[in-house]
């Protein structure tokens, strides 16, 4: 290439391979480019996510995910004392009963650290199982309840020796919990919905615990919600508060000026409020609460407080207004957009992708985890004021990736502040959900939701594979048919694209710690790979799993049709997807219609146009998705 550089490169693409350049992505011809400090590099930020105070309230502990620490600082200087080594991508942490111990879920590597608060160490690690993401003691200090997100199921440990006891079945994707104020139930929530039939509202719950059983109480029905995060109680226990995210995924996503894409809600339960379970919206007209989180009562039960990361804001709300409202007015009012009006009285600005919260033991501080800027913001509950930012010890220099990152989280890109790209994809994975995008016409291609962990390499995207690169697919169609509006500069969309592209796959719970397969394992790849039937008769080459699923990755990056073309469809060319952590991203096929693995071929492969499978034994099957987990 010439000097001229700039003179081969199309028109679409020339502003952002300068962006490249100047980011040191990619070398300028003839020249030497230096290293600066915004590069792509991997710099340690702490990531706050979840904090709390001690039982004394003279100790701050703070989880950072992203150092793989709990951190101590001083309760009332906010000086950093220790840092505390835990496992892999801390997601929740939890005190005992009597303060002694602190319980840390580690999601990555399937660990519990147990903390000795008088020595500030780790006294033990025990195993639990799959992405662990809260943690709860019961007021006895009996059972120790831990929620599991990939297991979908909450494990009950015996709290002083760690030792399994029995699995809960939970909903789909279990990660926080809350104790109710006497310690007699337990609150968990989900981060994806219950899968159901396709092309139906989605649905979560709320599951509620017996911790003197160790049993499962019942189960409060979330319709419409597909997304739970925190629970937060009122000290009297008769306002439970549930922060949520509500899509409207059945209908085309069109119309963003009129809310059509999510309602960021909660829903209020509990003796104030009635019989019967309440959602509540929190968007308004001209400002949405995008991604609520964490949620908080004042213990004079004045006001309640949710985070909203996508907002980068708090919201505070005065509770007895709150209450009023939904006994004065008549329901649904999820979509009213001027019903948070009546009861919203703050918006406080905060850092980037705001997350867990704490009151200060007299109530008269509320501190907030901005998991993306490391720091903590101190709001006043009296006055709703930001009165301090502490800053944690860290990198204080942004970097491509980092920057790339707030991108994803934040939703000030989009129309209002309605949405970003962490709505659908929720923890920069996915969200189970299919979707009617506006591009391809109303009611036609409706698409399943693909996760993006290992996403370098894969191109094309969409289930079409009309999008060749992560640049147009983040670039122009997002900006145009989901931000609607054209907010991204070049240097933006190049960060965006390097970080997207550098997220990682969760690790696989189906493969051995040795990399051998397990028998059943082992005939499945087999299968997988076989040329030849049942019956001795040769596999067309274009009929073999491993020839569309070929690569690292499964994928040969090409289309075929596979015969699951829909009436609703314009084409039966669909791109062959990832197999990456395959077995998590349920429901399957690119419209979603598959609720299981199982059903890929059981029932959507009538003419074995999507691999030879009509000739396989229900054990053979079996084998063969068992196989298909390890990818």
């Amino acid at each position: 290439m010439s000097r001229n550089w700039e003179a081969h490169l199309p028109a679409a693409l020339l502003a952002f391979a300068a962006s490249a350049v100047l980011y040191g992505l990619i070398p300028a011809p003839n020249t030497v480019v230096a290293a600066t400090s915004r590069t792509g590099e991997h710099l340690q930020y702490a990531s706050p996510i979840e904090l709390a105070f001690s039982h004394n309230g003279r100790l701050l502990y703070v989880l950072c995910q992203g150092t793989d620490e709990l951190r101590v600082l001083d309760g009332i200087t906010h000086t950093q004392l220790k840092k505390i080594a835990v496992g892999h991508l801390p997601r929740g942490f939890a005190f005992s009963p009597d303060g002694s111990r602190i319980f840390v879920a580690n999601s990555w590597d399937d660990t519990i650290s147990v903390i000795d608060t008088k020595t500030q160490s780790v006294d033990a690690t025990w195993s639990v199982g799959a992405e662990p993401s809260s943690v709860a003691e019961d007021p006895s200090g009996h059972f120790l309840f831990v929620a599991d997100r990939i297991s979908n199921d909450v494990a009950v440990l015996d709290a002083k020796t760690g030792a399994e006891q029995k699995r809960l079945a939970a909903g789909r994707g279990a990660s926080y919990m809350t104790l109710s104020p006497d310690g007699s139930r337990l609150y968990v929530s989900h981060v994806y919905h219950n899968t159901d039939k396709p092309r139906t509202a989605p649905h979560s719950e709320i599951t509620v615990i017996d911790t003197n059983r160790g049993i499962v109480d019942t189960r409060i029905s979330l319709p419409y919600i597909a997304h739970g995060f925190h629970v937060a109680f009122s000290t009297d226990g008769r306002v439970g508060a549930l922060a949520e995210m509500h899509p409207k995924n059945l209908v085309p996503l069109a119309h963003l000026e009129h809310g059509g894409a999510f309602a960021d809600t909660l829903t209020l339960f509990g003796a104030d409020v009635g019989p019967k379970p309440v959602e509540v919206p929190l968007d308004n007209l001209e400002q949405y609460a995008a991604r609520p989180f964490g949620v908080a009562i004042t213990p004079d039960k004045s006001k309640l407080f949710v985070t909203c990361g996508g907002s980068e804001a708090v919201l505070a709300i005065d509770l007895e207004r709150l209450l009023a409202y939904i006994h004065m007015h008549k329901q649904p009012f999820t979509e009213d957009l001027s019903a948070s009006g009546n009861y919203v009285v703050a918006r406080i600005t905060v850092g980037h992708d705001p997350r867990g919260v704490t009151l200060t033991p007299d109530g008269k501080q509320l501190l907030v985890a901005n998991r993306l800027e490391d720091t903590i913001s101190v709001i006043d509950t009296h006055s709703n004021r930001l009165v301090q930012t502490i800053s944690l010890e860290g990198p204080k220099r942004l970097s491509v990736l980092r920057h790339g990152e707030q991108t994803f989280y934040s939703a000030k890109f989009s129309f209002q502040g309605q949405i970003g790209c962490a709505n659908c994809h929720i923890d920069s994975t996915f969200d189970g959900l299919q979707w009617d995008l506006e591009p391809d016409g109303f009611g036609r291609d409706i698409v399943d939701n693909r996760p993006i962990e290992d996403l370098k390499g894969t191109e094309p995207y969409k289930w079409n594979g009309t999008n060749p690169n992560l640049p147009t697919e983040c670039g122009p169609r997002t900006e145009k048919y989901f931000w609607r509006s054209e907010t991204f500069d070049d240097l933006t969309l190049t960060d965006l694209v390097t970080y997207i592209r550098s997220i990682p796959a969760r690790p696989n719970r189906w493969r051995l710690p040795n990399g051998e397969f397990t028998p059943a394992q082992e005939r499945g790849k087999e299968i997988f790979e076989r040329s030849v039937d049942r019956f001795g008769k040769p596999i067309a080459e274009t009929d073999r799993c491993n020839y569309c699923h070929s690569g690292p990755k499964g994928t040969d990056q090409k289309r075929f049709n596979v015969g699951t073309k829909k009436p609703t469809d314009d084409t039966g060319l669909f791109d062959t997807p990832q197999l990456t952590n395959i077995a998590l991203s349920a429901p399957y096929l690119h419209d979603g219609s598959a609720t299981t693995l199982e059903e890929i071929w059981t029932i959507y492969n009538p003419h074995d146009k999507h691999g030879r499978t009509n000739d396989l034994t229900k054990d053979e099957l079996n084998d063969l998705i068992e196989y298909l987990r390890t990818r």
